[in-house]
């Protein structure tokens, strides 16, 4: 492809060589350089693209995207602009001929609802018989293929990839999750964004490695709302005005405020046999009743959102009900089916915020007990550990410390550290570092009425330990002990054996 074609969108500087090139492949891995190809050279956390400037110029590289000037031989064509990523974003789309302008994009942030909201909008839209795509914290998914993800939304590079295959699938509609970092590192620069969902805002991600503060972290997530067509905001969030600051694109609202275009009122929390549900009317710009098969008041807003995005595209009212009746995310308040009499689940709240959200919501529901099951990640702040360890102390009535990616610590300080936490409530907590053993803890010891949450892991189906990532689901692990469990546990409660091993 001509080099003049790839950079038809972008600013740029020519320092030296000539712009009649025809350029092989894009790349930003200097372990990939091959003859002809376009080397970004990008400042990262670990290293500096510039670095390895000479070295993919001597395996043939004819072109080189940079911020800083290099010293590479005079035929090679070195393009200076202010920002390496974001010119990446601009080509990458150029190179794969701009995909994004063929689909309709949606582009989800906030702190918390992306991952179970994309995969709600993908089942509502698939049930009107639309072609969707999916990129997100679990996943992409392009037709049949799943691929797993490794950042919530991958470098603009990917991105653009994903957006061809998609079209070659004949896929119509994409929703992805926008996270802050994306949009801080230009992962998204050039997505004519169809919709943009604002879920919420609450202070996250703020570190040495992340936001310096939460003003930035804010200022990082109103960039979805300068380029896409229309926004669509949870009218409820404390920093709605905030968000809006700055926007370009037409506004609409939803929540429970009555302020709110789109509304969930007459909200029930449902119950059964190890089952918890809810059921809510929209009003506003949609009219109907609604049931999920998913706990609680973000269950909720989640589904609402959905709604809203779905609205845009001319979904029937039976098309939603249906989808949302139906709707799971693996790891999100994942229903695990281990007993009559008790309630187990599974979710990812990894940080005193979602902890606290989750159990709260489940104390709504009046369990015998609220069991709350969590570890914290080596390498990571102190700070989680004391704060969720906190937290659960005040919600759950019994938290047991187990063990969760402890990577280069030992597991025994991750543990002390939540007990630290633990220890400025009146909570009762158990410590068991062996988590498969923890989780045959609460299984055997549900009482009839319980709620357990299973917490951290969620969709990850592995332990990080010492630099090594080894294989651990929790669902396998609950089948493996209910395999040889008793039929009824320890406490009365009957629990459901596997029917290839019934004795």
């Amino acid at each position: 492809m001509k080099l003049s074609h790839l950079v038809e969108r972008i600013e740029y500087k020519l320092l030296q060589g000539s712009m009649d090139k025809d350029v092989t492949a894009v790349i930003n891995d200097s372990r990939k350089a091959c003859e002809g190809c376009l080397f970004f050279c990008i400042k990262g956390a670990v290293s500096d693209g510039h670095a390895y400037a000479a070295e993919v110029a001597g395996k043939g590289a004819a072109v080189l995207v940079v911020e800083d000037p290099v010293e590479v031989p005079a035929h090679v064509t070195v393009l200076q602009v202010e920002n390496s990523r974001y010119a990446m974003a601009l080509i990458s789309a150029a190179w794969y001929g701009y995909p994004a302008e063929k689909l309709k994009v949606i582009g989800i942030t906030g702190t918390k609802g992306k991952t179970t909201t994309t995969y709600m909008v993908k089942s509502i839209l698939e049930s009107a018989g639309k072609k969707v795509g999916l990129i997100g914290t679990i996943e992409a998914i392009i037709g049949d293929e799943h691929i797993p993800a490794k950042n919530t939304t991958p470098e603009s590079m990917q991105i653009q990839e994903y957006f061809s295959r998609m079209v070659e699938k004949g896929i119509e509609i994409v929703v992805m999750e926008v996270a802050s970092q994306g949009l801080m590192l230009h992962r998204t620069a050039g997505i004519p964004f169809e919709l943009g969902i604002f879920t919420n805002i609450e202070p996250d991600h703020i570190g040495p490695a992340e936001h310096s503060s939460f003003e930035d972290y804010l200022a990082c997530k109103r960039l979805l709302f300068r380029q896409c067509r229309t926004g669509i905001f949870n009218a409820d969030d404390e920093h709605l005005e905030q968000m809006l600051e700055g926007h370009t694109c037409q506004v609409e609202t939803f929540g429970f405020s009555e302020k709110a275009d789109l509304r969930a009122d007459n909200v029930h929390l449902v119950t059964g046999n190890g089952y918890l549900g809810t059921t809510f009317h929209v009003s506003g710009l949609m009219d109907f009743d609604v049931e999920v098969d998913i706990p609680g008041k973000f269950s909720v807003y989640n589904s609402l959102t959905a709604i809203a995005i779905c609205r845009h595209f001319g979904v029937s009212v039976e098309d939603i009900r249906r989808a949302l009746k139906v709707a799971k995310v693996k790891g999100r308040v994942e229903l695990v089916r281990v007993s009559e009499d008790f309630t187990l689940m599974i979710d990812y709240a990894h940080n005193a915020m979602a902890l606290e959200s989750l159990l709260t919501t489940l104390k709504e529901y009046h369990p015998h007990r609220l069991v709350c099951l969590f570890g914290c990640g080596g390498n990571r702040s102190k700070l989680r550990r004391y704060e969720m360890g906190e937290v659960s102390g005040k919600l759950a009535d019994l938290t047991v410390i187990t063990s969760d990616n402890p990577r280069f610590e030992k597991p025994e300080d991750i543990i002390a550290d939540i007990v630290t936490g633990m220890e400025k409530t009146d909570g009762e907590y158990v410590t068991i570092t062996d988590r498969k053993e923890a989780i045959e803890f609460t299984i055997l010891g549900g009482e009839p009425g319980d709620i357990v949450v299973l917490a951290g892991k969620g969709h990850e189906d592995y332990q990080e330990i010492e630099g090594k990532k080894y294989p651990m689901d929790e669902r396998v692990l609950i089948r493996e002990i209910l395999e040889h469990a008793p039929a009824v546990n320890s406490a009365g409660a009957r629990l459901i054996v596997p029917k290839e091993t019934v004795r």
